[in-house]
């Protein structure tokens, strides 16, 4: 059974490139566009892995992860921050609970590389 990977992030072409490169190898793949939207699907799906970029509308990422991580039934889905600002997110990532973050722009590689260590 392909494991399902919840991506949000604002920006259409990032979702869209992301999504063709994960399904193409094998994962079931949902979007959110927003904060909102994410906590939409989640009430309806619960995926294995969560890419989260942190600048969102309507609700940022920071907030959303603190909300993820404090709902019991969520709180141990592996969260990957994807954030173009470098400054301080490793400590920033920590702070949110998130699981571990990938500075924009990444290859294809090191998304799947940084998938495989919380699936596989």
């Amino acid at each position: 059974m392909a494991k399902k990977i919840l991506i949000i992030d604002d920006e259409p072409d990032i979702l869209k490139v992301t999504t063709f490169r994960l399904e193409k190898n094998g994962y079931k793949v949902f979007a959110a566009l927003n904060g909102k939207e994410a906590l939409d699907l989640l009430r309806k799906q619960t995926p294995d892995l969560i890419l989260l970029d942190l600048v969102l509308p309507r609700m940022s990422g920071h907030e959303l992860c603190k909300h993820i991580k404090a709902q019991e039934k969520l709180k141990d889905i592996p969260i990957v921050l994807f954030t173009a600002s470098s400054t301080s997110v490793k400590e920033k990532a920590r702070a949110l609970g998130a699981d571990d973050f990938l500075l924009k722009p990444f290859s294809p590689e090191e998304l799947l590389n940084k998938i495989k260590e919380f699936l596989e």
